[in-house]
């Protein structure tokens, strides 16, 4: 099977579930944010993370694939709707836990901070980023269609365990945080 097709040179790509829509529609739009996402935390993985962080990292690339799928296939009107694995309410919840175990070896921060530490770390402040993104690409198509309900509170909570993480990579590497110095 080659990796082209060549069906999409017409700027139309059919969504998993069936149907074809344009490329720059706000489902694709929203399932590229997630894919990109994706991307940007295997980058932080291979920049070498800890290895209880690359865990739970590792969970999170898993995921976001079923997120993407999710996105790329409508629940109604679509042929595969009632097949597609979906996020739940416990996805979000496994985050919220990360989050606070993270935050029991941190220090409590006093004001905000710089992206950046070590090059793993400051991977993990860009997939916080490209998370926020796919977030806003993700509420724009909920505003022009239905979507789990499990997604937005995923994404929101995600890019705060991304900060954390990053924070917890620099801090396990004996790196200081850059405060930011409003003059």
């Amino acid at each position: 099977m080659r990796i082209y097709t060549r069906a999409g040179d017409d700027g139309e790509t059919g969504l998993f579930g069936g149907g074809r829509v344009k490329k720059d529609c706000a489902r694709v739009e929203a399932y590229g944010a997630v894919d990109e996402l994706n991307a940007v935390v295997g980058s932080a993985r291979a920049a070498g993370l800890p290895k209880d962080v690359d865990a739970v990292v590792g969970r999170i690339q898993e995921e976001l694939f079923v997120l993407g799928a999710d996105l790329a296939t409508p629940a109604k009107g679509s042929a595969r709707g009632d097949r597609v694995v979906r996020l739940d309410a416990g996805a979000t919840e496994a985050l919220e836990r990360d989050i606070d175990r993270c935050e029991e070896d941190l220090e409590p921060l006093a004001t905000f901070i710089l992206p950046g530490g070590t090059p793993a770390g400051a991977a993990l402040h860009v997939a916080r980023t490209v998370c926020r993104r796919a977030e806003r690409r993700t509420a724009a198509l909920s505003s022009e269609g239905t979507i789990s309900p499990a997604i937005l509170p995923y994404l929101n909570r995600l890019s705060d365990l991304l900060f954390v993480l990053a924070r917890l990579t620099n801090a396990r590497a004996g790196g200081r945080e850059q405060t930011w110095q409003p003059e």
